[in-house]
C-alpha cells in the first residue's frame, strides 16, 4: 500500500512539475523576418501604389484567429511565449506568469491581460488593400501569420489605440522602433500582396533612424499606462 501511494505521488508530483516548467524560450525582443533597411526599401518599391478600398462587408470572423498552433496553445499562446521572458504556462497554455516589454511604448507587463497581439498590419486594412478578395482560408493564414513580422505582443491600450490605422495617421510613441515598425509593415504587406496608398508610402520611406529623430509623428505622444 505504502508503495503504491508512494508511486501515485511521484507521478503527480512528476505532473505537476511538467506543468510549472513549461516555459518559453528566451525572448527574442522582434518577431522573425524583419527585413533590413536596404531589402525593406526593395520591397516597397515593388509594392502596388492605389486608393484605398472600402471597408464595406468586412467582419473580423472573415479573418479566423486565434488558431490551434500546437497542442493546447493557439497564436496568441504561441506569441506570449515567444516575446515574453520567463513565461509559465499553465495545461492549457494560458501564462500564468511572466515578463512582457512593449517595443511601441517602452512598457513591461507581468500580467498577460494586459498585452495584447497586434497584427501589424490590421486586418482591415488588409481587407482595404486586397485581402477582401482573398478565400477564407488565405485570410486565416494572415491573420495567425508566424512566420512573418506580422505580429507582436504589445501593451493592450496602445494597440486598441492603433485600431486599424496605417503609419500615415499612427507610428509607435518610442520613437526608436519606428524604422523596424515601418520595415514589418512593408515585409507584411510585400509577402502577402497587398497594395498600399501614396500618403502610406511616403509615410514607410520617411520612418529612417536620420529622418525619426527630427521629424513629429502621428502617434507620438505617450501612451498613459494603466
Amino acid at each position: 500500500m505504502f508503495r503504491i501511494r508512494t508511486t501515485t505521488l511521484v507521478a503527480a508530483t512528476l505532473a505537476a512539475v511538467a506543468v510549472a516548467t513549461l516555459t518559453s524560450v528566451p525572448a527574442q525582443a522582434t518577431p522573425p523576418g524583419i527585413p533590413s533597411k536596404a531589402s525593406a526599401q526593395s520591397q516597397l518599391n515593388a509594392l502596388t501604389v492605389a486608393a484605398e478600398g472600402s471597408t464595406s462587408g468586412y467582419s473580423r470572423d472573415l479573418f479566423p484567429h486565434w488558431i490551434t498552433i500546437s497542442g493546447a496553445c493557439n497564436t496568441r499562446e504561441t506569441v506570449l511565449r515567444r516575446d515574453g521572458s520567463n513565461v509559465v504556462v499553465n495545461s492549457s497554455c494560458a501564462a500564468t506568469s511572466g515578463s512582457w516589454y512593449s517595443p511601441y511604448d517602452g512598457a513591461t507587463w507581468s500580467n498577460a491581460a494586459d498585452v495584447d497581439i497586434d497584427h501589424v498590419v490590421p486586418l482591415a486594412e488588409a481587407w482595404r488593400s486586397g485581402a477582401n478578395s482573398w478565400t477564407t482560408a488565405r485570410r486565416q493564414q494572415f491573420a495567425n501569420d508566424l512566420s512573418r513580422p506580422q505580429l507582436i505582443a504589445v501593451t493592450d491600450n496602445v494597440n486598441q489605440a492603433k485600431g486599424d490605422q496605417d503609419p500615415s495617421t499612427w507610428q509607435p510613441s518610442r520613437t526608436a522602433y519606428r524604422c523596424t515598425y515601418a520595415k514589418m509593415w512593408i515585409a507584411s504587406k510585400h509577402y502577402w500582396g497587398l497594395r498600399l496608398q501614396s500618403a502610406e508610402r511616403r509615410r514607410a520611406r520617411a520612418a529612417s533612424p536620420r529622418r525619426s529623430r527630427s521629424r513629429r509623428w502621428p502617434g507620438s505622444t505617450p501612451t498613459t499606462r494603466r
